[in-house]
C-alpha cells in the first residue's frame, strides 16, 4: 500500500513538471507558426493531455472492460467541464474567443448527443453498443473537426498583448516531448496505482472508471489548464478542456471501438445527460454577466455539482 501511495506522489510530480513544460512549449510553437493559441489547446495540448485516457481505455478495450472504457471518457468529460473549468475560472475569470462561443463549445455538445445516439443503438434492434461502424462515423467527425481547425483556426494571429518567449526549435521541441512525457508517464502512475489501492476496497468498475480514472487521466488537463491559468493564457487553458472533450468522444472511444466492440451500459444516460446539461450551461454562461466570459461564481456552480454528483456515486 505505502509503494502504491509513493507512486501517485511521484505521478503528481511528473504531472505538474509536464504540464508546466507542454504550455511553455505549445506556446512557443503558436508564437513561431503564427498561430493562435486557442489553435494549439484545441490540437496539440488537447491530444497530448488526452494520451493518459487513450492507453487506459484501449487497454481496457482489449480486457473487454466496456463499463471503464465508458466510465474513463465519461467520467473524464465531466472531469475536465466542471471540476478543472471550475478551478481555473475560480483563480481567474475565463474570457474566451468567438469562435470558441459559437463553435467549438457547440461543437463539444453535439458530439456528446451523437455518442448518446449510436451508444444506445437507436436506429440498430441489436444489443446497445458502440459497433465498429459507429467507430468509423466518430473518427470521420473527428477528421472533420481536425479540418475545420487547420482551416478556420490555424491562421489566427496571436493576440500582441501575450508575452510568449521565444525558444530554439530544439529547445521547443525537447520542452513538448518531455511535457506530453512527463504527462503521459505521471498519468499512467496515478491510475495504475490508485486503482489498485481502490480495488482493495471492493469499489466497482463503473465506479472506479467514473471516478478514480477519469480523475486520474484527467490530471493531465487539470495541471496544464490551471498552469495555463496562472500565466494568464485563458486559450490554452479553455482549448485544452474542450479540445480534450472533443478528443476523449471522437478519438479515444471509436479507436476503442474499433480494438473491441464496446458494450453500452444504460445505466450510463445519467452521466450523458448531465454532461450534456453542464455544456450547455457554459454556453449559456457566455451571455450572462460579461459577455463572453465564465464568472466565478458560475464556475462555483460547475464545481459544487461535480462535488455533489461525485458524492453521490461514491456513497450510492
Amino acid at each position: 500500500m505505502l509503494v502504491e501511495i509513493g507512486l501517485v506522489i511521484l505521478g503528481f510530480v511528473l504531472l505538474i513538471f509536464g504540464a508546466d513544460a507542454l504550455v511553455k512549449g505549445a506556446s512557443a510553437l503558436a508564437k513561431k507558426l503564427n498561430m493562435s493559441d486557442l489553435a494549439i489547446g484545441l490540437t496539440i495540448v488537447a491530444f497530448g493531455t488526452s494520451a493518459p485516457e487513450l492507453v487506459v481505455s484501449s487497454v481496457a478495450s482489449v480486457k473487454e472492460q466496456s463499463d471503464l472504457i465508458l466510465g474513463n471518457v465519461l467520467g473524464s468529460n465531466l472531469f475536465n467541464l466542471m471540476m478543472i473549468m471550475g478551478i481555473v475560472a475560480l483563480i481567474k475569470p475565463i474570457t474566451v474567443q468567438k469562435s470558441m462561443v459559437w463553435i467549438e463549445i457547440p461543437i463539444s455538445l453535439v458530439v456528446i448527443i451523437v455518442l448518446y445516439v449510436l451508444s444506445n443503438s437507436f436506429f440498430d434492434s441489436d444489443l446497445a453498443s458502440v459497433s465498429r461502424f459507429d467507430g468509423v462515423i466518430l473518427l470521420l467527425l473527428f477528421a472533420g473537426f481536425m479540418f475545420y481547425i487547420y482551416k478556420g483556426l490555424s491562421n489566427e494571429i496571436p493576440s500582441e498583448t501575450q508575452k510568449t518567449p521565444s525558444y530554439s526549435n530544439f529547445k521547443m521541441t525537447l520542452l513538448i516531448v518531455l511535457g506530453l512525457g512527463g504527462l503521459v508517464y505521471g498519468g499512467h502512475l496515478v491510475v495504475t496505482n490508485a486503482s489498485d489501492i481502490a480495488l482493495e476496497f471492493g469499489v466497482t468498475e463503473k465506479v472506479i472508471g467514473l471516478t478514480i480514472v477519469a480523475a486520474g487521466t484527467s490530471l493531465p488537463e487539470l495541471v496544464t489548464s490551471v498552469v495555463a491559468a496562472i500565466k494568464k493564457n485563458a486559450d490554452i487553458a479553455i482549448g485544452n478542456v474542450i479540445g480534450s472533450n472533443i478528443f476523449n468522444v471522437l478519438l479515444i472511444v471509436p479507436i476503442s471501438a474499433l480494438i473491441k466492440p464496446i458494450t453500452y451500459n444504460s445505466s450510463f444516460n445519467f452521466e450523458m445527460y448531465l454532461l450534456a446539461s453542464a455544456t450547455l450551461f457554459l454556453f449559456l454562461a457566455m451571455f450572462s454577466g460579461k459577455a463572453k466570459r465564465l464568472d466565478r461564481w458560475e464556475a462555483l456552480i460547475l464545481l459544487v455539482g461535480f462535488i455533489v454528483y461525485t458524492s453521490y456515486m461514491i456513497l450510492n
